[in-house]
């Protein structure tokens, strides 16, 4: 390869290096200003659990409709969506807890008092949210 076209490449890989990194340190979006109402749907009574323990334990940081605070993001969006974020990913968060990694909130503790069955149902209750918000 010639000295030019590696110092392309060279340049191709920092221009490439420095958009991700102000990517990653951006919020996508999801200023308060910017979000969306959140559509809560006729819940099942598994997500109605859900909704009570997401309300204790949850929506101090994600808001009580999982719309976000300026403390935590919103789960209610296409980056939470199960294709992208699995259930177990919600599991892990809750037991390990997340460092920032797509938001500015910093990062996310651990939450020891939540149960495994409310876990289960406040997994449920985001899914069912997000569902009649359009991201499946």
């Amino acid at each position: 390869m010639n000295r030019w076209r590696l110092i392309t490449l060279a340049g191709v890989v920092l221009v490439i290096a420095v958009g991700y990194v102000r990517w990653s340190l951006s919020d996508h979006g999801h200023s308060q200003a910017q979000r969306r109402p959140v559509a809560v749907p006729v819940l099942s009574e598994t997500a109605r659990a859900g909704a009570q323990a997401f309300a204790l334990h949850c929506a101090g940081c994600h808001g009580p409709d999982a719309g976000g605070t300026a403390a935590g993001p919103p789960l209610v969006d296409p980056i939470y969506r199960s294709a992208h974020h699995a259930d177990a990913s919600f599991l892990l968060a809750v037991r390990r807890g997340v460092p920032a990694h797509h938001w500015r909130f910093g990062d996310m503790p651990s939450v020891p008092a939540v149960n495994a069955d409310d876990l289960a149902s406040i997994i449920r209750y985001v899914r069912e949210v997000q569902k009649a918000n359009g991201i499946e």
